[in-house]
C-alpha cells in the first residue's frame, strides 16, 4: 500500500512538473522573469545589424548541453543578425581556455570550437596547461609550432583579457549567457532553466531589437 502510494505522488508530481513547463512555454516573454535589460546600454560592433554576444566558457557542462540548441538557433537568423561568442575565464587559470578560443580563431580552424567541448565533457581531457592543449591541438592536425606561435601572441592574449572585460560590463556571472543587441540578457538559468524557453526568449528579443531598429 505504501508502494502504491509512493508512486501515485511520484505521478503527480510529474504531471504537476509537466503542467508548469507547459505554462511557461506559453506565458508572455517578461523582463525580470525570461530576460534582463542592462542598467547601461553597451556599444555594439556591428553596425546596421543585431549583434548578438554568446558568452561561454569551453569547461562549462551546461554551455555544451546548450550549444546543440544554440547552434541550430544560429543558423535559422536573418543576414542582419551576427552572433559572436565570448570566452570567459571566472578564474586566472582559465584564461588558458579563452587563450584557445582567439587562437583556433586565428588559425581559421572555427571547426574544432565543438572539438575542444566534446574532448573536455566527452573524452574528459582536462586541457588546462598549455603542454595539454598543444598535444591535443596537435591530434587535431594542427601544426603545433603555428599553434604555439598563436597561442602566445600578444593579439590572441589581449584578446582573451579584453573578453573578460567585456563579460564584465555586461554584468555576466555565469555561462551560458546571451546577449541581445548590447542590453537585453538572457540564458537558460535566467529564462527558468529551460533551454527551450531561453531558445524563445532571444527570438523574441531579436524581434524587439529590430523593431527598435526600424
Amino acid at each position: 500500500m505504501r508502494w502504491l502510494r509512493r508512486s501515485l505522488l511520484a505521478v503527480f508530481w510529474s504531471i504537476g512538473l509537466l503542467s508548469l513547463t507547459a505554462h511557461a512555454q506559453t506565458r508572455p516573454i517578461e523582463e525580470g522573469f525570461d530576460f534582463r535589460v542592462l542598467p547601461v546600454a553597451q556599444t555594439t560592433e556591428a553596425k546596421g545589424k543585431i549583434e548578438v554576444l554568446e558568452f561561454f566558457w569551453y569547461g562549462c557542462p551546461h554551455c555544451h548541453d546548450f550549444e546543440p540548441e544554440l547552434a541550430a538557433w544560429i543558423k535559422r537568423q536573418d543576414k542582419d543578425v551576427v552572433v559572436k561568442k565570448v570566452p570567459v575565464a571566472f578564474r586566472d587559470d582559465l584564461l588558458i581556455h579563452s587563450q584557445l578560443f582567439y587562437a583556433i580563431e586565428a588559425l581559421g580552424r572555427s571547426d574544432l570550437h565543438a572539438k575542444v567541448m566534446e574532448a573536455m565533457h566527452v573524452a574528459k581531457r582536462r586541457l588546462m596547461t598549455e603542454a595539454e592543449v598543444t598535444d591535443w591541438i596537435a591530434s587535431q592536425g594542427v601544426d603545433r609550432n603555428a599553434f604555439s606561435n598563436a597561442f602566445k601572441s600578444f593579439s590572441v592574449i589581449s584578446k582573451a583579457r579584453a573578453a573578460n572585460q567585456i563579460a564584465q560590463a555586461y554584468r555576466i556571472e555565469g555561462v551560458p549567457t546571451v546577449a541581445v543587441q548590447g542590453k537585453y540578457i538572457t540564458s537558460p538559468s535566467i529564462a527558468g532553466g529551460s533551454k527551450a524557453r531561453a531558445i524563445q526568449t532571444m527570438d523574441h528579443l531579436i524581434a524587439r531589437a529590430k523593431k527598435e531598429k526600424r
